[in-house]
């Protein structure tokens, strides 16, 4: 019986599957479906989204951290790439007294730490006087360094447990580098949290400064965050825009 030579059925040369994978989560980086900060979903759940072993998206996450795109802790993965956050039109801007981003205008800068928070604070969140906590702290000044803003937020121990994104920086929370935190109530809400806050404007005796003063808790009336911001009221007005989405 003659012999039949079976058809050449070789792979096209190309990349290999992990980094193709690897390319299609950048573009899902890019394209905003992961927001900067945001968690990935789990090697599992990529898996089976995209149809691969969760060796093969081990090995694209992989592609992704040595190029600083992706950071893993013992969370798991999140995106770092850069650009500007994702909200929604109803959300609350943290903190309060933020300014819009703008590149040629206002210069801004926030980091973290672990530490105790303010007395005051500490009292409003129900911490123990000495026990630490997430604490925010922002700058804002104009180009030509008038209309500075300061702003301390303390975050309790609620927030800091239910809120993945904020637990993540309990580990680098050294007040060095830059903590961008814009869509923290966002994360809450993510983690299912219902947000109440209440603001309090006070101007500061003999000096061109307000103060405010923003309270937030959940649904279960537990605190969340408290924030103090200082504005240097005499060259600006302080303005505060709302939202509301439609009952329909």
């Amino acid at each position: 019986m003659a012999r039949t030579t079976p058809h050449d059925h070789s792979p096209v040369p190309g990349p290999p599957l992990y980094w193709r994978i690897a390319t299609r989560l950048l573009d899902e980086l890019h394209d905003g479906g992961i927001p900067p900060g945001e968690r990935l979903p789990s090697e599992r759940k990529l898996a089976e989204r995209l149809g691969v072993s969760r060796e093969t998206v081990r090995q694209a996450l992989e592609v992704l951290r040595r190029d600083g795109l992706v950071a893993t802790d013992r969370r798991g993965s999140h995106a770092t790439l850069p650009g500007p956050a994702v909200r929604s039109p109803a959300s609350l801007t943290f903190p309060v007294g933020a300014r819009a981003t703008d590149p040629g205008g206002a210069v801004d800068r926030a980091t973290v730490t672990w530490e105790t928070p303010p007395p005051e604070h500490a009292e409003a969140l129900g911490l123990d006087p000495h026990r630490p906590t997430l604490v925010h702290r922002y700058e804002s000044a104009g180009a030509d360094g008038r209309g500075r803003r300061t702003a301390v937020t303390s975050f309790s121990a609620v927030a800091v447990s239910e809120v993945e994104e904020l637990a993540r920086y309990r580990d680098r929370a050294d007040g060095a580098a830059t903590a961008q935190l814009r869509r923290a109530y966002d994360w809450m809400r993510k983690a299912g949290l219902t947000l109440h806050h209440r603001d309090s404007i006070t101007p500061l005796a003999d000096a061109p400064s307000v103060r405010v003063r923003r309270r937030v808790h959940d649904q279960y009336a537990r605190p969340l965050e408290i924030t103090d911001l200082l504005v240097d009221a005499q060259q600006e007005a302080l303005v505060y825009e709302f939202t509301l989405p439609s009952a329909g």
